[in-house]
């Protein structure tokens, strides 16, 4: 330091900082430990993005994000997602050959209500031939019919049946099948008619996947609400990226995360989710207590207030907050932990 002109006060000042770090930061083991974790995690997330998640969703329950935020993330960063398909899905995620890089299989894992012993069974039948039918699969594989209608709920019967790929007309079809496996019926295919029902629109199948699996590889739920949003100022995630420090905005998305960490003197953070990114948002104590209700109760929540944009680091001072929409089968938070 003296060579390079610091002396005095500003050097023992620098060597005091050094010493008292010292104390408690560098034998730390843990710190090597994460920082290990930190790089590697890092470096796949950067070169093998695919493979990366594949890792993640196989070694649920982890971390800090729940899978549906962990399937939108890497869709964002340009991975290709397929969804759990009877035909093509093995019980865990995996990797299968895309068009410029390898994509990912969801697997039969994250169907709801699936035995995993029927997972396996199901894999193991189609080893030994595809199968031709549904009747064909519940011949083979003999499931209970909450199994199955998850399954045709899904659309993940598509693979075997394309006429299947409608939701509702393939948990008409399912419905006539014989499940006996013992009856002179099994495996025949039964003759039917169209289905009756209106068909699911784009949102319905979005919450038939999050009902169904807990995640989505179609369309993020508040893209179905974004032109109305648009319409009357809301800015989505990204948005916020280029606006001003102190600008008034609002924003919406789904709530993924909700902390108020002991340390923070009773300012809770809330994390939204829409199909472009995350956004922060800060409660104060009073804002807390007088928005607690809703904050708790609302999966998809609406917030207003002056936006932080330092550094780029992104929060919005919340000064209003209400619920968007009431929608049950949208995969929970993680809350306070």
């Amino acid at each position: 330091m003296d060579e390079r002109g610091i002396v005095g006060d500003a050097q023992e000042e620098i060597i005091r900082g050094i010493s008292s770090f010292a104390l408690y930061g560098f034998p730390e083991s843990h710190s090597a430990s994460f920082a290990l974790i930190a790089y590697a995690s890092a470096y796949l997330r950067a070169h093998y993005p695919a493979a990366f998640l594949v890792g993640m969703l196989n070694a649920y329950p982890l971390g800090f994000y729940n899978p549906a935020t962990l399937v939108k993330d890497a869709q964002n960063h340009g991975v290709e997602v397929r969804p759990i398909d009877a035909a093509h899905s093995r019980v865990a995620c995996s990797l299968e050959t895309g068009k410029a890089a390898p994509a990912v299989r969801l697997g039969l894992r994250y169907v709801h209500g699936l035995r995993r012993e029927v997972g396996e069974q199901l894999v193991s039948e189609r080893e030994r031939g595809a199968f031709d039918s549904c009747a064909d699969l519940l011949r083979r594989v003999p499931m209970q019919r909450a199994e199955l209608d998850t399954l045709a709920e899904l659309g993940a019967l598509a693979g075997i049946e394309p006429a299947l790929r409608a939701r509702r007309e393939a948990l008409w079809q399912v419905a006539a099948l014989e499940r006996d496996p013992n009856s002179l019926f099994a495996g025949a295919k039964p003759e039917t008619s169209p289905s009756p029902l209106e068909e699911m629109n784009a949102m319905d199948e979005t919450l038939a996947d999050y009902r169904t699996s807990g995640m989505t590889t179609g369309p993020h739920v508040m893209q179905h609400f974004r032109n109305a949003l648009r319409r009357r100022g809301v800015l989505s995630t990204r948005e916020l990226r280029d606006t001003p420090n102190g600008r008034w905005v609002a924003t919406a998305g789904h709530v993924i995360v909700r902390q108020r960490p002991g340390s923070a003197k009773g300012f809770c953070f809330v994390t939204l989710e829409d199909e472009t990114g995350t956004a922060n948002g800060v409660l104060t104590p009073d804002q807390f207590q007088r928005f607690r209700t809703p904050l708790h109760t609302a999966k998809l929540l609406e917030i207003e207030g002056p936006v932080q944009n330092v550094d780029g680091v992104i929060h919005v001072r919340i000064r209003d907050l209400r619920p968007l929409a009431a929608e049950r089968e949208l995969p929970g938070s993680h809350d306070y932990r």
